[in-house]
């Protein structure tokens, strides 16, 4: 605890994440994945190959996270969807990799970007609501 007393940010992104909603934080959980694609991206257009299969991996261990936190008894046709479309990232991330290709990554930004909008308008008209 003494390292977040000293650092003022990681104490406010800690208490960010302990009081926030759950739709709010599937809202940070892609927001935390598009900030890693962006930079993987970033680092395999620079030639990076270090920092862009790093930035990744944290990607998709976040899409993993989504993956294994549907719940398909409440979520039903939604959540398989979602589970589609995760999947379907997963290979083009891949594919990006295999190919060095960041503009698969940018393919994959994008669909969650508007994932990740839908998430924040349900977050955002849940508290709205309560």
């Amino acid at each position: 605890m003494a390292t977040y007393a000293a650092n003022p940010t990681a104490q406010y992104k800690q208490q960010s994440v302990l009081t926030a909603t759950p739709g709010r934080l599937v809202v940070m959980l892609y927001d935390g994945c598009l900030r890693f694609l962006f930079q993987s991206a970033y680092a395999m257009r620079e030639g990076d190959k270090v920092n862009a299969q790093d930035r990744m991996r944290r990607a998709e261990a976040i899409i993993d996270e989504l993956t294994v936190t549907l719940d398909h008894e409440r979520g039903g046709e939604v959540a398989s969807r979602l589970q589609g479309i995760y999947a379907f990232c997963r290979r083009h991330l891949i594919e990006a990799s295999l190919e060095q290709n960041p503009r698969k990554i940018e393919d994959v930004s994008e669909l969650l970007s508007d994932l990740r909008d839908a998430w924040a308008e349900i977050a955002d008209s849940g508290a709205t609501a309560a």
